[in-house]
C-alpha cells in the first residue's frame, strides 16, 4: 500500500504507545481512522488529539477479549466508513509474577487480550475485508498483528505475557 489518503484503519489498544503512534501517523497520512481501546479517558483524548489534527475519528471503547464488542466496532466502522483498509490488532496486557502466583483472572486477562483479542480481530475483520475486495478491483487491504520480543526471548517473572506471546 502506497497511497494512505482517505483509507481505514482500526486500530485496537489505540489510548496509548504504539496504537497512538500508529493514530497520530495515520493522522498525518490522512487516513480515517477508528480507534479501539478499553479505556475510555485515553481513547478520548487521543480522538481529540487527532480531530484538532483535522482526522476523521471514530472512538469506541472496545474490550477485544469479547467477540461482540469486535463485532460492534467492525459494525461501526462500515456504517460510518463503508470500508477497511488497515486493522492493527494491537491491544496488549502485561501481567509479572511467578506463574504458580497468578490468578486464573491474571490468565484470562492477558490471554483474554493477548491472544483472543487478535484472533477476534482476524475473524472478524478479514471476511469485511475480503467483501471490500469484491466490491474493488484496486483495493488493498492488510492485517497488523503487533508482536513482541516476549515471543522470542522468555523475560523473567513475565509468564504469563509470554505464553501469550508465544500463543
Amino acid at each position: 500500500m502506497k497511497n494512505f489518503k482517505d483509507k481505514v484503519a482500526v486500530i485496537t489498544g489505540a489510548g496509548s504507545g504504539f496504537g497512538r503512534e500508529f493514530a497520530l501517523i495515520g493522522a498525518r497520512l490522512g487516513m480515517k481512522l477508528v480507534l479501539a481501546d478499553v479505556q475510555q479517558d485515553a481513547l478520548d483524548k487521543v480522538k481529540v488529539e487527532l480531530e484538532a489534527q483535522g482526522a476523521q475519528v471514530l472512538a469506541m471503547r472496545c474490550d477485544v477479549r469479547h467477540a461482540e464488542e469486535v463485532q460492534a466496532l467492525a459494525d461501526a466502522t462500515m456504517a460510518k466508513f463503508g470500508a477497511v483498509h488497515l486493522v492493527f490488532n494491537n491491544a496488549g496486557v502485561g501481567a509479572g509474577g511467578l506463574v504458580w502466583e497468578n490468578t486464573q483472572a491474571d490468565w484470562e486477562w492477558v490471554l483474554g487480550v493477548n491472544l483472543w483479542g487478535v484472533i477476534h480481530g482476524v475473524r472478524i475483520f478479514t471476511p469485511l475485508m475480503l467483501e471490500c475486495a469484491k466490491k474493488d478491483a484496486a483495493y488493498e487491504g492488510h492485517i497488523v498483528n503487533t508482536a513482541s520480543m516476549a515471543g522470542l526471548l522468555n523475560a523473567p517473572n513475565m509468564g504469563i505475557y509470554n505464553v501469550s506471546k508465544h500463543a
